[in-house]
């Protein structure tokens, strides 16, 4: 039996809270349930009309579904938006997390969608949540209708001693000794803005999860050659773990359909949780999945 992904019984309590108290700061209703995958007991979070266009979205790393809707909700007025809980990274779907390397991730993917009762839909990945999209296109591209990646996972990696110093270190510090100067040395390469509850956040989740996550290999052109959905992708431009430059150049060779994509000035890894950011992406995202 694998390790939990949390340190403890009280690491999990606070993951859990968390997650209810962002979920009740969505200025919107929400609908929550609870599908079987063969990897594992998935969590949904969904809204939005439910006669809307169907978008399914999968969040990064220690985050959940709660938070990424938060940021999205703009998107529940035009689309019926369905946040997934993406297995090994959120407190909401089952305690287990999938090997990076094989097809795992996509077909994971391709299961929560048949239980969602959904053939074909537009879907967006974020950050590691990126990665897992990358899976699904790689395994089942006549699925998808229109795919957007922002800051995504497996499409490049940053500079091995920049991310040493500018996020290994500060992470291993903080996790050593979380004080208040630890947290705001390492988040603040990580947040482009600090002034919500972002902060308070990740500093319970890089305390609560094992970090045990492995680094997920790159894709490669050949595996979407299939893929006819036009695609979108989202880079900042002060990303440490994807440089942004970099990640849209090997966007433009792995993608033959894409038609879109933007380079987040001044952005880190995190892009801004402001409300005039939320409505600017909201816009973007929405009038890309509209097919404008």
């Amino acid at each position: 039996m694998s390790p939990s992904l949390f340190r403890d019984d009280a690491a999990r309590e606070r993951m859990e809270a968390w997650y209810e108290r962002v979920r009740e700061a969505i200025p919107t209703p929400t609908t929550s349930q609870t599908v079987t995958t063969r990897y594992g007991a998935t969590h949904v979070l969904s809204a939005g009309p439910e006669d809307g266009p169907p978008l399914v979205a999968l969040h990064g790393a220690m985050a959940n579904s709660a938070l990424l809707l938060r940021e999205l909700w703009h998107l529940t007025k035009q689309f019926r938006v369905h946040v997934v809980d993406v297995l090994g990274q959120s407190v909401k779907s089952a305690d287990a997390a999938l090997p990076v390397k094989g097809d795992a991730h996509g077909r994971w993917v391709g299961e929560v969608m048949d239980q969602l009762g959904l053939e074909r839909v537009a879907v967006l990945g974020v950050s590691w949540g990126g990665f897992a999209t990358l899976r699904f296109a790689a395994l089942a591209a006549e699925r998808i209708e229109r795919m957007a990646l922002l800051v995504p996972a497996g499409v490049v990696n940053g500079k091995v001693l920049e991310g040493i110093f500018k996020m290994g270190i500060p992470m291993a510090r903080f996790r050593r000794s979380p004080t208040l100067a630890n947290r705001e040395r390492f988040l603040g390469n990580l947040l482009t803005t600090t002034d919500d509850d972002w902060s308070d956040y990740l500093g319970d989740a890089f305390q609560s999860y094992r970090m045990n996550m492995s680094v997920p290999p790159l894709a490669k052109p050949s595996e979407f050659q299939a893929l006819r959905a036009p695609v979108m992708v989202i880079a900042a431009a002060n990303d440490y773990s994807f440089p942004g430059d970099r990640l849209l150049l090997r966007a433009k060779e792995l993608f033959p359909t894409l038609t879109h994509s933007e380079l987040l000035p001044g952005a880190k890894h995190s892009p801004p949780t402001t409300d005039e950011f939320r409505e600017w992406l909201a816009g973007k995202l929405g009038a890309f999945f509209a097919g404008a």
